[in-house]
This record gives C-alpha cells, structure tokens and sequence, in this order.
C-alpha cells in the first residue's frame, strides 16, 4: 500500500516544479491583485475612482498626452468581475511560458499589448474624421487591462497543439472575436481582434492550404452553422457594432427561419462533402450578400427609414452578417476541390478487384495473419497504384481491414493513399486490426489504441516437453488413453454427417450467447467450407465430433504457406473435457511436421499489457475487458491461449484523432454484428448487468 506521505510530497514537489517553469505568471497575477486592492477595482469599477484617468488607454489618453497608459493600464481591470477570469485569462499566458519559457511569452504579452492598443487607437482616430458614428464612440472610449497581451499568448499556445487540434482552436478563436467585434463593437473586442491576427501573420501557425481534406470540410460545417447560430443570437440580443445598433427582434423573422433552416439542412453536407450542399450554401451566402448590397444603395441614398421599415429593424445586422457571408462563401471557393463527392463514386482506380484477385495477390506476395480474412464476404476492395486495400463501410466510416495488399515495398504508399481516396470521398478513413509497418505509413499526425495482441506460437522445434507444456501434454495424453482421433482435413471434403455435427455444434454455440455470431474478423462455417482452410477435429470413439477449429493460411512472399491462424474455436457440451488443448496441441504439432513457421492463436481483444503508466488508456481497456466478459470472454480466452505461450505482436486501430472515435465505434459495432437487433443489444446489456451483480 501506497504511504499518504509520500503521495502529499510527491504532489508538491510536482506543483512546486511547475511553479518554477512559470514566474512571469504567477508574479503578473499577483501584481494585478495587488493593484486592485490598492486601487479598489477589486470591488468597484475602475471608473468610479480616481485612478481611471491616470491608467486607462485609449484615443482620449493620447490626446492628452498620457503616453505612458498602454504600460500602466495593462495591470488594470476595467470592472470587477474581470478579476474572476484571471484563471481562464492567464491559461495560454501559463501555457505558453511552461512550453517556451519566460522571455517568449513576455515577449508575445508586450507586444501583442502595445500593437494591439496603439493600431487600434490610430485606427479609431483616422475614421473618426469620417463621421462613422462606431469609430467616433470607440474613440472617445477607454480601456484598461492586459487582454490584448493575454490573446496575444493564448494564439501562440494554441499554436503549440499538434494538428489538427491547432487549426480547430485558432478557428474558433478567431471566429469568437471576429463576431465580438461585429457584433459587439467595443474597443477591447477591436484591440483582442488585432492581437490575434498581429501573432496569425507573424508567426503563420493557421495555414489552411496545408490542411487535410477533412480539416477543410470540417472548418465549413462548423462556419456555416455559426452563421445560423449568430443569425438567431443577434435577432434575439441586442447589439451595437461597427455599423450600427439593433433591438431585440427587431428584424424580420421570416428571413432567419429561412437561413436557419436551409444551413441545418445543409451543415451536415458540408460535412459530407456533399457538392450539393457546397452550391447551396454558395447560393444562400450570395442571397444574404445581394440582400446587404441593397440596404447599402438604399441608406446610401438616404432612404433609410424605408429600409428600417421594410426590414422591420435596424439594416446594421444584415450587413454585418453579409460580411461573414462573404468571408465564408470566398473559403468555399478558394477550397472547393474539398466537396467533389459524387454518390456513385467508389474508392480506388479501376479495373474494380474482387476476391479472386486477392487471393492471387495473397499467394503471390503475401501477407499477415488476420489478410486471409480480407476474402470473405462483405469486403470491398480499393486499387491503389501500389497495391489493394480490403474495407467495410459503415456509418459513414471507411473500415480498412488489417494491412494492404500486394508488394511489400508498396504497402506503405497504398494505405496513405487508401486514407486520401476515403477522405476525397467524405468517409472517415480507419485502419482495424493493423501492424506495426502500416502504423508507420500513415501520416505523423494519426492517432493510434491497441486494440489486441496476435498470440503467435513459433513452430520449429517445438516439443511439448517440461513443465511448462504440462497442460496441453495432459490433454493429449488422455486423448490417447480415451481413443480420441485427430484428424487435419479440409470442411469441403467432409462428408454431410460431419457438415451437420459441425453446424450442429456451432449453432448450439451461438444460442448461448445474447448477441448473434460476430463478423468481419471472426469466421463462420460459410467461411471454413473455402478448400485453403483446414479444419481440426476431435473425433470421439463413437464417431462423434467433440470440438473442432478453423485455420486460415498464411502465405508467405514466396507463395508458399507459412503459418497457420486460428478462426473458428467450438467444442460440443459434455464432449471431451480438455478438446481445444488437444485440439490446439495436435495441429501444432502436425503444422511443424509440415514445415510451417508458426501458428497464430489470432488476437486477444482487450488484453494487452501496458507498461504502469500507460494512464487512460490502460484504464480504459481494463473496463472494457471487465464489462465485456461476461458476454465474450476475452480474459478468459487470453488465459487460455496463454496455455502455449505465445508470443504477442501489437494490433492497432489506426485513426485520424479522437473526434472521429465516436463513429468509427459505431461502424466497429455494425461490422462486427451487422445483423444485431435492437433487442439483442438489449439482451447483451442484461447479461452484462447480470455478470457484474
């Protein structure tokens, strides 16, 4: 057991060495709580007191000669309130000082601040001459506090993120301030706009040509429906932006069901890559403009009052709203290669493959232990220049199974371009049950979960001899003394009675369990009647079939058979105790008398080691494993195959990140029992209560 004691000065010495990576951060925050005591505007606003004329910055202060306010009135807040953000405030700020040091970010905090004040002020001075009613009031205006230098910092940590969490961020972000200050219009929203995009033109972290595909699309379905969110937000609130102020429901209702409606409808076919979906929002968005071009010539002429009228409210929301229309419908254009998805298309070139073929590329260049499963029914099949990609397409989620098909020094290229053909297409692209070699092919920023360990048995020289193969010795042993028959043969040539027991004993199987018989990697008799699959059985004196199981080849790059994988484990109730360490000890050893190089006793789902501080993950697949066994035994199964000590090599799921989870889990469920009910699943749950009770 842990000690208290240790674990308490474990966890200071961890906070004490984060405290020393940030000083400018603590010392900052301290300053400003000082300074708002002395000053008061802990509790009252920095305009009701003396200070507000000393400190505040702004085009009134440079007019009067108070240069020195962009320094001073950074350690001021304006209202009160602004003291409770300080945690949320100085986030990026923290951040970015543990990551890249003090110098950096004092370096990004002063001259976002100073930039960010001084452009604004000269900005809001120049249009004010012009009459703009907006750019006189934020002129008369002023502002205090250390927001500007703050969104200075959280831009370059946010920058700090890998891909493509960074562009996602810096998206939101900027969208957040860009509709501030559309909307809201103070001078603090303008100074924190011009922060931000200072750092986004210096240091470039938001280059959208580089982004994938998905990235692009994904920016869309969120842009558009921020538009309808900020059409409905802004005829509901009042605003008082750049080009004028609005009341509470004072535009026309019918035009923001209108745009409403027609973006939830079209949002997700953005999503989608849908071309339909790309030309109506091009189309809504050149409506919403032609609208604000209208108000424009009409308050151009001086007939506002009519607008007002016909509109039923201030015009100033449809053109600050035209506005984000224009920003949204030039990034549709710039990027409309994103959204050519055509309803007939199919992954990959042509001629189109089918199974035949690849099993001739299995035979000739062979392949892993789970590639024979790439040629069983419901697979589809994507030609690539460098080889073939066998996947499932579920919940709109392209499901590549194990690893490409064809030349070994090619497989690298086809799985890269396997996941840009599924993204063209507007699928999420995965890659299930993959080994190390295409973990490595896929780009940098892919995620990764071992999903099992492949259980591999090495065959030459083996021999059941020492202790540690005493299980499967006794097994065998009492075969002999019970006249149990081992018998290698192929289902094909079987004769019916053996068929029928075989169907006999899997059917009783699987009316054991509350979920039917699983798929995509798990076999069914269908797929052992294949003439390159063996079947072991264990045949009773009497004639019976006791248990039996299903192996799958292997074929190595010289066409010959290497290995062996096992698909199908049954054994009949009240047969022979022992039948699958019989079954599995007697194949293993008629295998090494063939030559093979080894037997794989296939994955074991949710039971890999990882190492004490794997952390989440770990947790995660420990409760996973734990709820499902009830339903599946997949600990027991590992304890079982662990009988032959095996060695293990690493399965993984392969994908883009962690937003795509949710749907490549729903595509895993239908692939794995695509013909599950909604009662079945019910059934399941049932069962899996009653095992933890």
């Amino acid at each position: 057991m842990t000690d208290p004691g240790v674990v308490v000065r474990d966890r200071r010495g961890q906070v004490s060495g984060v405290a020393r990576r940030i000083p400018a951060t603590l010392v900052f925050i301290g300053v400003l709580l000082v300074l708002g005591l002395v000053s008061e505007a802990l509790w009252r606003p920095l305009a009701d007191g003396p200070w507000r004329e000393w400190v505040a910055y702004g085009v009134p202060a440079f007019e009067q000669g108070r240069f020195w306010t962009p320094i001073t009135g950074t350690f001021f807040f304006s209202q009160p309130w602004f003291y409770a953000l300080i945690p949320v405030g100085f986030a990026g700020f923290a951040y970015l000082e543990f990551r890249r040091g003090t110098r950096v970010v004092l370096t990004y905090f002063w001259i976002g601040q100073l930039v960010a004040i001084v452009v604004a002020a000269l900005f809001f001075w120049l249009f004010a001459m012009t009459g703009w009613p907006w750019a006189q009031m934020q002129a008369g205006a002023l502002d205090a506090g250390p927001g500007s230098g703050l969104m200075a910092c959280m831009v370059a940590a946010i920058a700090l993120v890998p891909t493509p969490w960074r562009v996602r961020g810096l998206f939101i972000l900027l969208a957040g301030l860009l509709v501030a200050t559309l909307f809201g219009g103070r001078l603090a929203d303008a100074e924190h706009l011009l922060a931000a995009v200072a750092v986004l033109v210096v240091d470039r972290p938001l280059r959208l040509r580089k982004a994938t595909i998905r990235e692009k699309r994904l920016i869309a379905f969120v842009g558009i429906l921020a538009l309808g969110a900020i059409t409905v937000l802004v005829a509901l609130v009042p605003t008082n932006g750049p080009f004028g102020k609005t009341q509470p429901l004072s535009g026309s209702i019918g035009d923001v069901l209108f745009d409403v409606v027609v973006i939830l409808l079209i949002a997700n076919g953005l999503r989608r890559a849908r071309r339909l979906a790309w030309l109506v929002a091009i189309l809504l968005g050149l409506v919403n403009l032609l609208a604000a071009a209208i108000v424009l010539l009409l308050v151009g002429a001086g007939e506002q009052d009519d607008v007002t009228l016909v509109l039923g409210g201030d015009p100033s929301t449809e053109i600050a709203t035209a506005i984000l229309w224009l920003l949204m419908i030039a990034y549709l254009i710039v990027y409309r290669g994103a959204f050519r998805w055509r309803r007939t298309a199919k992954l990959g070139a042509s001629p189109r493959p089918d199974a035949d073929e690849v099993r001739q590329q299995l035979q000739a260049h062979g392949g892993g232990t789970l590639s024979w499963m790439t040629t069983w029914d419901g697979m589809r099949y994507a030609r690539t220049p460098t080889g073939i990609v066998a996947y499932q397409v579920h919940a709109g989620v392209a499901v590549a199974l194990a690893d490409p098909i064809g030349p070994e020094d090619g497989r690298a290229q086809a799985a890269a371009d396997f996941a840009t053909m599924a993204e063209e297409a507007g699928l999420v692209p995965c890659f299930f049950s993959s080994q190390e070699s295409t973990r490595a092919a896929v780009p940098d920023s892919w995620r990764n979960l071992i999903v099992a360990d492949d259980t591999i048995v090495d065959l030459p020289g083996l021999e059941f001899v020492g202790k540690r193969w005493n299980s499967a010795r006794t097994a065998m042993n009492r075969a002999t003394r019970e006249e149990m028959t081992f018998r290698m043969s192929r289902l094909v040539d079987e004769s019916w009675g053996i068929k029928a027991q075989l169907r006999g004993i899997s059917e009783m199987w699987v009316g054991d369990k509350s979920l039917p018989e699983m798929g995509f990697t798990l076999g069914t008799l269908d797929q052992a009647l294949d003439p390159e699959v063996r079947v072991a059985l264990a045949i009773s004196p009497n004639g019976d079939v006791d248990g039996f199981l299903s192996w799958l080849p292997v074929y190595g790059a010289d066409g010959v058979v290497r290995g062996w994988t096992l698909d199908l484990m049954r054994r009949r109730d009240g047969g022979f105790p022992p039948v699958m360490e019989y079954l599995l000890g007697s194949s293993a050893l008629h295998f090494r008398d063939e030559g093979a190089q080894f037997m794989s006793l296939s994955g074991a789902p949710l039971a890999h080691e990882y190492p004490p501080d794997a952390g989440p993950i770990a947790v995660l697949s420990d409760k996973l494993a734990e709820g499902l066994e009830p339903v599946y035994g997949f600990q027991s199964l590992h304890r079982f195959k662990e009988k032959f000590h095996p060695r293990y090599e690493t399965l993984y799921l392969l994908f883009r990140d962690e937003s795509d989870l949710t749907r490549i889990a729903a595509a895993l469920t239908r692939a794995f029992l695509p013909g599950a009910t909604v009662r079945q699943f019910a059934g399941a749950g049932l069962e899996l209560v009653r095992g933890k009770s």
